[in-house]
């Protein structure tokens, strides 16, 4: 499956493009699941990594300006997919020829615990490990930022929607967070969207587990101060 590849150089006021080499594009590329594919959830096709590249700023105006597109030229490699799972990662790589100046963002997790890590005794998350970390070290030597995986219940156990005892499953979820926690400390950087979802409330999902675009916004904002660092794009325009 060919990368799909959406150049950002609108012409912001910000924006020096003159300045900059033709070949000066920075790549972001996206891997995982529906947390970063969850276009079409939201009856605006739009997605996280979109929203990263260049803001809507009609829908969401507290960001403008707040995007790679006010400082830089840059390209969107979207490869996530709904419902992907770990062993997924590999192929959602295969023939993009990912090179420099370029962020991989990637959330991978849920569908696993879903799929059966959530009752998991412990063998099935340390294969889950060295899964992901054979992908990560598969990426070219560039930042990559890894999220860990949201608790769509806000820590609340009447919100359980799994048949079974809602305490096996928090265990269990953050023993996958403490694996890409670790991970990410040792080749990259962690994204915190556990954390940063229990601040949410229910309009941020649809479909119980899902990103709304309420959601879409949410994981660009937890994503989208890590990808303006490794951009060099962090309170400065270029």
């Amino acid at each position: 499956m060919r990368a799909i590849l959406c150049v950002a150089a609108w012409g912001r006021p910000s924006v020096s493009a003159g300045d900059r080499a033709v070949n000066d594009v920075l790549t972001l590329a996206t891997f995982g699941d529906s947390i970063l594919d969850c276009g079409h959830y939201n009856n605006r096709g739009i997605h996280p990594g979109q929203l990263i590249v260049q803001n809507d700023d009609a829908l969401f105006p507290s960001f403008a300006g707040r995007d790679l597109a006010t400082c830089r030229r840059a390209a969107l490699a979207h490869r996530a997919r709904d419902g992907a799972r770990v062993d997924d990662l590999a192929r959602q790589v295969a023939g993009l020829n990912l090179v420099a100046p370029a962020i991989a963002l990637l959330t991978i997790g849920g569908n696993d615990l879903l799929g059966g890590l959530v009752v998991d005794d412990g063998a099935g998350i340390a294969k889950f490990e060295r899964t992901l970390t054979a992908f990560v070290r598969s990426l070219p030597r560039i930042p990559v930022l890894l999220a860990n995986v949201y608790d769509p219940t806000f820590n609340d156990d009447s919100r359980n929607f799994l048949n079974m005892e809602p305490g096996i499953a928090r265990r269990n979820l953050m023993r996958m967070n403490d694996v890409i926690a670790d991970l990410a400390k040792r080749h990259g950087e962690l994204v915190d969207l556990h954390a940063h979802f229990l601040r949410g409330d229910e309009s941020w999902f649809t479909n119980t587990i899902e990103p709304s675009l309420r959601g879409a916004s949410e994981v660009r904002a937890a994503f989208l101060p890590a990808v303006l660092r490794a951009a060099n794009c962090d309170g400065t325009t270029r």
